[in-house]
């Protein structure tokens, strides 16, 4: 018998575990591509206006690890190919908002640091799920024994 993607490596995790984890893995990679291709494409100027005033080549490399991350987490268990790679991809993305948070507490922006901690919370549960709780197994690794 075959896995799919969708299968883990552990024989008993709850399908309503792995379920979420992918409808949160998926979701998380859109909204962090759209963030990281905002901050890569827009001009200098326009992200100054939005209130992002971090040096432009911080926003830059912030937006490439923003899109880097998004597809971390999900190609790798997707493919099946090195799919630790997600929760290490969930891990580095959760350490990136959770200082995007600090950044907006350091400039006294209270009212900012909601969503990067929300980000934050959702990218440890991945983390957790894809390292201990519903593992991706690659590919041809079977869960049968």
């Amino acid at each position: 018998m075959t896995q799919t993607p969708l299968s883990t490596s552990n024989s008993s995790p709850s399908r309503g575990l792995n379920i979420t984890l992918w409808v949160l893995q998926v979701l998380l990679a859109a909204i962090f591509l759209m963030a990281g291709g905002f901050k890569l494409v827009t001009p200098a100027a326009e992200l100054a206006a939005q209130g992002m005033t971090m040096p432009i080549s911080l926003l830059r490399v912030a937006g490439a690890s923003e899109l880097l991350g998004a597809f971390g987490l999900v190609l790798p268990s997707l493919l099946r190919i090195q799919p630790k790679l997600t929760p290490i991809a969930a891990s580095l993305l959760g350490l990136l908002v959770t200082i995007a948070a600090v950044m907006h507490l350091a400039k006294g922006e209270v009212g900012a640091i909601a969503p990067p901690l929300v980000f934050g919370g959702l990218c440890a549960f991945i983390a957790w799920g894809r390292f201990k709780a519903a593992p991706i197994a690659p590919k041809g690794i079977s869960n049968q024994g």
